[in-house]
């Protein structure tokens, strides 16, 4: 696999790896799938010092996304960013978010952030697994704050100092 910064032309491949979770899981709290221009708009969002990776296999489809985003509006929580990966479903298990995970931390500490932030639902033991093992510590439990498929989710809050 080879990784790379994400361009406006991955918002299609990213989209179709991302929506099915929308729909299936509650790996996000997004509850309706992203259209196309939604997805662009979110990568033009991170550009600069947010930024995006993407994972291709060797006949370059995209097959896992890695990002960070602001972690909070307010300017003193500027050194600190907000995690997300997600693999396409039939590539799960294969050591591509782990690949993703510690280039997404080489490449914040290379542009200077502090700290970051993971969110995971309750229940997402892989993600949770995934994190801790790439240096994340469980630092707080967020009771009941979302809701989906008609229950009532939990969050654990991680985070790891770059």
């Amino acid at each position: 696999m080879k990784i790379r910064p994400a361009e406006i032309d991955d918002a299609e491949a990213i989209r179709n790896i991302y929506n099915p979770y929308v729909v299936d899981s509650t790996a996000t709290f997004d509850l309706i799938p992203r259209t196309l221009e939604q997805q662009q708009d979110w990568i033009k969002d991170r550009s600069g010092a947010r930024f995006i990776l993407v994972a291709e296999d060797d006949e370059g489809t995209v097959r896992g996304f890695a990002s960070i985003s602001q972690y909070r509006d307010r300017p003193a929580y500027s050194p600190t960013v907000e995690n997300s990966i997600y693999v396409d479903q039939s590539f799960v298990g294969r050591g591509l978010g782990r690949s993703l995970m510690e280039e997404l931390i080489e490449t914040a500490r290379s542009h200077g952030f502090h700290s970051m932030i993971a969110k995971i639902v309750e229940g997402q033991d892989a993600s949770v697994a995934l994190h801790q093992s790439c240096g994340f510590e469980i630092i707080g439990h967020e009771h009941e704050v979302g809701r989906k498929f008609g229950r009532w989710l939990d969050v654990l809050t991680l985070q790891r100092m770059l």
